[in-house]
């Protein structure tokens, strides 16, 4: 199945001019294959020419081209020839086309609970056509006019407004303009409430078995639809253009949530079946600020190609820690940000996979999932919070709003888009992304402090940079107050250029600060390097400082540390016990507990892990035991102090708080899950009592956490089972289940077993790839043996990613596991 090349995709966006598709789509054809009839409408400039569409059909039935029968046979893979183009054409094609269970095109879930059906197409980047045919590529956008059949008891969803006109039948309005990418219909027995802000219709969906958790949070969900709604119009001349705007959350979904204009879909974990955390709040406040950011970055004015994927996620992803922070009651989202998506981003950016922000030079299609990562979202983001500091708002958004303005349901590239700012800053903006957007890489800020002769006075300090670009930092000056806590004494800006320190006078002769913090505010994109006297504050004094961004930038500097080697991972564990009980912020304390657990393990030998997690065990009660601690606070201890449960006495805990529960705490089905998974691991319980626990609670959590905790049962027989679903393609696994499966498999088993299926794992691995990209990335990712840090299972996976035929997704995520568990197995030494 040939992938879409960037030449082709200039050859057909030169050549077409597609005014407009009809989709009918059919839903009652049972549980395979679903009917499309399709009518495209489109231009070509050169009449007699030839070109091609997408469609990746289960059957194609019938294609007519101007009144002319094609050949079903003349469809080539995914590409059916069009030849003889008229001027204006007509094209109707008839298919039956397959259902998904991987999340990719049209997904199909029956609810284990009551056994309804739901279903939600997901089309980006490449995946419209194995909905409906066309023209897949970004920059050939047309109007969408949808219909539907579907069971009579169904609510259907798509990005236009839609009504009922029949028993079952559903018809929408034609949509403005927008790329093949974000089409979306969502459908079955779904429970709905609505709402209006400001003229545009709300609405809010999921199944129905979850209609109790979606009325709890529809008042929040709303409160901060309309927040974000107000500040984007603030900041936008041009409103919000695409009708109503539903929000549906969908069960298995592969992202957080995807922007089609009108019809927003989210996982559905964003209702919190259970009582969340502050920080999952926060989080999901951002994301819809993100998504709804999107429909002007990204639907509204579209990327022209793959490699500008900035220009959507980099945009949303600031504008939605942003308006969070300002038009919500999530005032402390940026911290969140530097405590834990930057660090997402600082990984991706050292990897040998690393790439610049912008221009990529992404020549196939294929290429473009592997792009969606921490570089496009959090350093982007983190570069446009320089961007802004450096411009000012006012210029900034005097350039965004030209761009609209220019573009308004058309296309751009970063050229234009740098053009438009250059104009209403004046400034040499151009310069500035050759620095920023077209290298790749992290930069360091060092700090070198020299003192006076009485040690207690400054005589000399700089910020010596290491790297190639310009950056507009902050310096906080800490001292300590009456009871020794580091307090802000003073701020200020410092520009710093590449290739020379910059000198910094305003130190010169001033008092032995206790803590000097470059970067402080977060508003760059660089590693830091503290003098010796400033780190030995943070080392006795982290959780004494108020302010919890600067608290949030100190973490993420000690979890650089312990990545490059400059921190032994015992005194980050130091830092973790003399700190982390104090504080107060959920955000940082799941950041670290999640950065110990999945990165900071594996670089520690086999028989030091026991005591790690006994260590972070303990430190996730003495949060529990705090009388101050808020329900977000208990709830991602107690995640932590189950997920580390080791040795009987901790065990026996477990079992007592799947017995009568947790005091001050709720023990939802996710921990419940959790707590058993720990159970399996350490041979406490068995297959009896997984399917007990999966009986008395048959939803989607208890089928994925039963998943998970089977492929952890220890015994060979168990292990050739979950193998053998996770390998063989006739499974029947979802994605979802695909993946849970994946995340138990590595969790028990004896030594033997273990290195048996690692050799077993880097010969088999590259066959995932003929199965799809998700499917790839989620026995690349979730089943990668990380845990295995040893330089035999490193030379293992070179050579796969050296001798194999990879798919680029494939490829892309192996070679970011192979990165990380090196560097772990060189800090394991």
């Amino acid at each position: 199945m040939p992938a879409l090349q960037r030449t082709e995709a200039r050859t057909r966006a030169r050549l077409l001019q597609v005014h407009g598709y009809t989709i009918d789509l059919d839903l009652t054809r049972g549980g395979t294959v679903f009917g499309c009839t399709t009518v495209i409408r489109f231009g070509s400039a050169e009449a007699g020419a030839d070109t091609f569409l997408d469609l990746r059909p289960q059957t194609l039935h019938r294609a007519v081209l101007n009144g002319t029968e094609l050949d079903p046979a003349a469809l080539d893979g995914n590409r059916l020839p069009l030849t003889g183009l008229l001027a204006e054409n007509e094209l109707l094609l008839e298919t039956d086309q397959n259902y998904s269970s991987t999340g990719e095109g049209l997904h199909r879930y029956t609810d284990p609970a009551d056994g309804a059906v739901y279903l939600y197409a997901t089309c980006g980047p490449d995946l419209a056509s194995l909905v409906f045919p066309c023209f897949d590529q970004p920059d050939l956008k047309a109007p969408l006019t949808i219909s539907a059949t579907a069971p009579a008891d169904w609510t259907v969803l798509a990005n236009g407004a839609g009504k009922r006109v029949a028993e079952g039948r559903w018809e929408f309005e034609p949509t403005l303009p927008i790329s093949t990418y974000l089409f979306t219909v969502v459908a079955g027995p779904l429970h709905s409430v609505y709402s209006e802000h400001d003229g545009i219709p709300l609405g809010l969906h999921g199944r129905r078995a979850l209609a109790a958790d979606l009325d709890r949070e529809a008042a929040e969900l709303f409160e901060v639809t309309r927040q974000s709604f107000d500040r984007l119009h603030q900041l936008f001349d041009q409103r919000y253009p695409f009708g109503r705007y539903d929000q549906a959350f969908v069960p298995e979904f592969n992202w957080g949530a995807m922007e089609n204009p009108g019809c927003v879909v989210f996982a559905e974990e964003m209702l919190f079946h259970s009582a969340p955390t502050e920080a999952e709040r926060a989080g999901r406040a951002m994301v819809v600020a993100h998504e709804m950011a999107h429909m002007w970055f990204g639907d509204l004015v579209t990327l022209r190609w793959w490699d500008d994927i900035w220009l959507n996620e980099s945009f949303a992803e600031y504008l939605g820690y942003r308006v969070a922070a300002e038009a919500t009651r999530f005032s402390n989202s940026w911290s969140g940000f530097a405590a834990k998506r930057k660090g997402w981003g600082y990984d991706a950016d050292q990897r040998a996979s690393t790439h610049p922000i912008a221009a990529n030079g992404l020549e196939s299609v294929a290429e473009a999932m592997s792009n969606f990562d921490g570089i496009s979202y959090a350093k982007g983001a983190a570069a446009l919070r320089q961007l802004v500091a450096w411009l000012g708002d006012e210029a900034f958004f005097a350039g965004i709003n030209e761009h609209f303005a220019r573009h308004r349901f058309g296309n751009a590239e970063l050229s234009e888009f740098l053009d438009v700012l250059a104009q209403s800053s004046g400034r040499d903006v151009h310069a500035w992304a050759e620095s920023w957007l077209r290298t790749s890489g992290v930069d360091t800020l060092r700090l070198a402090v020299s003192y006076q002769e009485d040690g207690e006075t400054i005589a000399s300090a700089e910020l010596v940079p290491e790297g190639s670009r310009p950056h507009l930092v902050g310096l906080g000056v800490f001292g300590l107050d009456g009871d020794g806590r580091p307090v802000l004494r003073e701020s200020f800006a410092v520009e710093v250029e590449p290739g020379r320190p910059t000198a910094l006078p305003q130190l010169a002769g001033a008092p032995r600060p206790a803590l000097l913090l470059p970067n402080s505010g977060d508003l760059s994109w660089a590693k830091i390097r503290l003098d010796e006297a400033s780190w030995r504050t943070v080392a006795s004094s982290l959780s004494r400082i108020e302010d919890p961004l600067t608290r949030a930038v100190l973490w993420e500097h000690a979890r650089d540390l312990t990545r490059d080697g400059e921190l032994p991972p015992s005194a980050y564990l130091d830092l973790v016990a003399a700190h982390l009980p104090a504080e107060p912020v959920d955000a940082i304390v799941e950041a670290v507990l999640t950065y110990c657990r999945l990165r900071l393990m594996p670089c520690l030998a086999p028989a030091d892990r026991p005591a790690a997690e006994a260590r972070l065990a303990s430190v996730a009660r003495e949060l529990m035991a705090r009388p101050e601690a808020d329900q977000g606070l208990r709830l991602a201890a107690l995640k932590s102090a189950i997920e580390n449960a080791t040795g009987p006495e901790q065990l026996a805990e477990l079992e007592c708080w799947l017995a009568d529960g947790v005091a001050g705490a709720e023990l939802s089905a996710s921990l419940r899950w959790a707590a058993l998974l720990r159970l399996v691991v350490h041979g406490v319980i068995g297959e009896e009592r997984i399917a007990v626990e999966l009986a008395a609670d048959p939803g989607l959590t208890a089928a994925e956490g039963a998943a998970r905790a089977r492929a952890a049962l220890p015994g060979a027989e168990d292990k050739a089972r979950a193998w053998s679903l996770l390998f063989d393609p006739a499974g029947g696994l979802s994605n979802a289940q695909l993946n849970a499966t994946a995340q138990g498999f590595w969790q028990s088993g004896s030594e033997e077993l273990q290195r048996d299926y690692v050799e077993r794992y880097f010969a088999e691995i590259p066959s995932a790839g003929q199965r799809g990209d998700m499917i790839a990335r989620s026995l690349a990712g979730s089943l990668f043996p990380a845990d295995r840090s040893t330089p035999e299972t490193v030379a293992l996976a070179e050579r796969t990613l050296a001798e194999g035929e990879l798919t680029p997704a494939l490829r892309r995520v192996l070679a970011d596991q192979v990165d990380d568990l090196a560097r772990a197995a060189r800090i394991r030494g």
